[in-house]
């Protein structure tokens, strides 16, 4: 099951339709940010065929301007990152 995160920009002042659109979709988990207009999309979806559906999917929103795959990463230990309890 892969998990895939984007940053979903929305065509000017849809912001709205495109978080219920995307909301409405299987497998989708929509969280708008706070200070932009853009949406955080997480993906997850049991195999391969769902996920080639939802990508299908995807690409016909016409209230999405743009989807960007996201990928973050840290090479600090998480000792050195804070994530540790004191």
């Amino acid at each position: 099951m892969p998990i895939f995160a984007y940053l979903a920009i929305p065509v000017e002042g849809g912001k709205d339709t495109l978080a219920a659109e995307l909301t409405a979709l299987p497998h989708c988990e929509v969280i708008p940010a706070d200070n932009k207009d853009i949406l955080i999309l997480v993906t997850d979806a049991p195999d391969e065929k769902a996920e080639r559906n939802l990508q299908n999917k995807l690409q016909k929103i016409s209230s999405l301007q743009s989807l960007s795959m996201t990928f973050g990463c840290s090479d600090q230990p998480e000792k050195e990152r804070g994530d540790h309890e004191s």
